[in-house]
């Protein structure tokens, strides 16, 4: 069998991906160029147990209890409070649409302006002792009353995985001096050292669900950025381990996503979670699009059984999502990345016919990876 790289690499020719995708790109980051960073020490909650540099963030689906206001919260699945505090995570998800925005335009232009307006957000959120952000999640996805950060909360860095992308691709731009891309580097290898032994980071790798496979996700971009083959090596393992004999059923569903209020857009979730551990860890002798169980599980099943439901959603056999349902779905990385790592010209075909960007704030919170330049040959 010819390796899925191979093919990757051979049919990006025949989509030119950049090409499809550079008015978007260009249109965006022009309006990109001249936006001023805005990173964690910009707004506070004085519900927050951190200091200025600490990123927080409250469980989306908690809410006052009628029958004790005061008291702590009560969860209602599938439903977000709105008064909770987004700030942080609002910054966060800026970043994750500029940067890699400005990056994707350096790429295909060469232009410096691009380089140079990303480089003064990396410095911010990771370099300038007054505004950088801690390297942790201490804080994250608190809930009142009951505890100041769970490990839930690590899936709010997800936005920082196609930062890193971004990073990558900014090598060699005017972005950042040699000793600046160094020490941002350096701030990843401190979050990775805390998202591989902090004890709720490591809760959060033990989930069943989609913060697993988003976990392992962070690990795989954030090791690669930094040049970590170990742990590189320790992901791709776990994604055949443990990701898909614990996610993935006979037909291809993720039963822990079907079981939410939320089926059709968590479902989607957690395969873009999947395809971006794939795209990021395939090797020529491991190629994670093509592994299967020998019960023939693998993503090649997972996102066959999502196809038809993007193609036509009406057919989707599930209950409608409480919220956002209209939403869904986008532009699916995972569409692009396994067309062309299993030679499916359709899937890609989809793709191309499918919303590329959003201006709400659950669609951009869960739709992670929008800028394929930065990730195809």
């Amino acid at each position: 069998m010819v390796p899925a790289l191979l093919v990757l690499a051979a049919a990006a020719s025949s989509v030119d991906v950049a090409a499809f995708e550079r008015p978007r790109v260009l249109a965006a980051a022009a309006r990109f160029l001249d936006e001023d960073p805005r990173t964690v020490t910009a707004a506070q909650s004085s519900r927050s147990a951190g200091g200025p540099h600490d990123f927080f963030s409250e469980g989306d689906y908690w809410w006052p209890d009628p029958k004790n206001p005061e008291g702590p919260y009560v969860q209602r699945d599938g439903m977000t409070n709105p008064d909770n505090f987004v700030e942080h995570r609002r910054a966060l998800m800026r970043l994750s649409v500029q940067v890699p925005t400005l990056a994707a335009a350096w790429r295909l232009t060469g232009d410096a302006r691009y380089a140079a307006a990303a480089g003064r957000h990396l410095r911010a959120w990771f370099l300038d002792p007054g505004t950088r952000m801690a390297p942790h999640l201490r804080y994250a996805q608190a809930i009142h009353g009951i505890t100041t950060g769970r490990p839930q909360g690590v899936i709010d860095t997800l936005h920082l995985v196609e930062v890193a992308r971004a990073i990558e691709a900014l090598d060699g731009s005017p972005a950042l001096s040699a000793a600046e891309g160094e020490g941002v580097r350096g701030w990843f290898r401190e979050y990775l050292a805390w998202l591989t032994t902090d004890e709720n980071a490591l809760k959060e790798r033990d989930a069943k669900n989609n913060h697993a496979t988003c976990w392992l996700l962070q690990v795989a971009a954030f090791a690669r950025l930094v040049g970590d083959q170990e742990r590189m090596a320790w992901a791709r393992e776990r994604f055949k381990t443990v990701i898909v004999p614990g996610q993935v059923a006979a037909d291809g569903s993720f039963p822990e996503e079907l079981r939410r209020t939320k089926p059709y857009g968590y479902s989607l979730f957690n395969l873009e979670a999947m395809a971006g551990v794939a795209q990021t860890l395939s090797t020529r002798d491991d190629d994670l699009w093509t592994f299967a169980l020998p019960d023939g599980r693998g993503l090649r099943r997972a996102l066959a059984y999502m196809v038809p439901y993007i193609r036509d959603k009406k057919t989707w056999p599930k209950p409608a999502d409480v919220m956002y349902d209209a939403e869904w779905p986008m532009r699916q990385a995972s569409l692009l990345f396994g067309g062309l790592a299993l030679g499916r010209p359709d899937y890609v075909a989809l793709w191309k016919t499918l919303r590329a960007d959003s201006t709400v704030e659950e669609v951009v919170r869960n739709y992670v990876i929008r800028q394929p330049v930065l990730w195809v040959p």
